[in-house]
């Protein structure tokens, strides 16, 4: 008799995984950070130079679970409406309908959301935030799951709308991708020859893939049930009160420092690093999985003076010293 055993949550996210990593090449952080962001129920900033696979790493996870994915190029033209949808007039009946539109998709890719207006921005991340729309004053549901990953482009920034810090503050995390190592910009040119002959091996799926949305909000449920030691909690709120006393901890961060991040940064730790122990098959957070997830969910929550402009300090580095000198209990 073959097995028919059901295959776990945590297995068919491992599979997920692996899928990903199989074609997201020299991208690992990436991968990695967008799986916590998912089984965290949040969204991601991703800020990155162009071809870096952004686009395709949500691709590939869409084509892991079940979902639709949507695309959407943010230009200085966008309307609110393209995003969210409009009601559209019938001269048959005389009346309106809503026709949905591109966020009514359970994967989102903002692509390049600094280039769209203040207006734009607010629709996204309102959807983002509520899990719904409203238009014409009738609100509607965005389904479940429900994830967006905004991109940004650093290296050109003429005719941009920079994203205010109370919006940036409702993505949970932000991720910083840099271009791969030679050898793998080898692999990443074979790959993609492989994928060009349709190689069955390239473009295989594990057979517990797709992810159902049951099987996804388990494990989301698995996640939010792991151990975290009341150490473990006081050195989250503790990391992210030294942002915003830094003189309590000397080393002279406050002359960096202007605004520290917020609790929306507490609370990303504690769901993040309890997905990130989930995904490394343990059923406890320790001390090390916040900091590894410390810059991603604080960099875009710490605002500097205009005196660590001047001295060429980076929030990274700031987060890097609040690190040293913030004890673990």
């Amino acid at each position: 008799m073959p097995d028919t055993a059901p295959i776990s949550p945590r297995d068919q996210i491992a599979d997920l995984v692996d899928y990903m990593n199989g074609r997201i090449l020299g991208q690992p952080r990436l991968v990695s950070r967008m799986l916590v962001a998912l089984l965290s129920d949040g969204h991601i900033l991703v800020e990155g130079p162009p071809g870096l696979a952004k686009t395709r790493a949500v691709k590939t996870l869409a084509s892991g679970i079940e979902g639709e994915y949507q695309r959407i190029q943010f230009t200085p033209d966008l309307l609110p409406a393209d995003l969210t949808g409009t009601d559209v007039y019938r001269p048959q009946d005389s009346s309106f309908r809503f026709q949905q539109g591109p966020l009514f998709n359970p994967v989102i890719v903002a692509d390049e959301i600094n280039r769209a207006p203040a207006k734009v921005q607010a629709a996204l991340l309102e959807a983002m935030e509520e899990r719904q729309i409203t238009v014409g004053g009738n609100s509607y549901q965005l389904p479940t799951p429900f994830f967006v990953m905004a991109t940004q482009n650093p290296i050109e920034q003429e005719g941009t709308y920079p994203l205010p810090e109370s919006q940036l503050d409702r993505f949970l995390l932000k991720v910083v991708i840099d271009y791969p190592a030679a050898d793998t910009e080898v692999d990443i040119m074979q790959r993609v020859r492989a994928e060009a002959r349709e190689d069955a091996d390239a473009l295989a799926r594990p057979r517990a893939l797709p992810v159902s949305r049951q099987t996804l909000l388990a494990a989301r449920r698995e996640v939010l049930d792991l151990h975290v030691a009341p150490q473990v909690e006081r050195y989250v709120a503790q990391l992210v009160q030294a942002s915003r006393y830094p003189q309590q901890y000397g080393a002279g961060l406050e002359r960096w420092i202007q605004y520290g991040a917020s609790p929306r940064a507490s609370l990303a730790l504690d769901r993040c690093s309890r997905a990130l122990a989930w995904l490394d098959g343990r059923d406890y957070v320790s001390p090390d999985d916040v900091q590894q997830l410390a810059h991603e969910a604080m960099r875009h929550r710490i605002l500097l003076t205009y005196q660590a402009e001047a001295d060429g300090v980076s929030v990274d580095r700031v987060i890097d010293a609040l690190l040293e000198q913030v004890p673990v209990s």
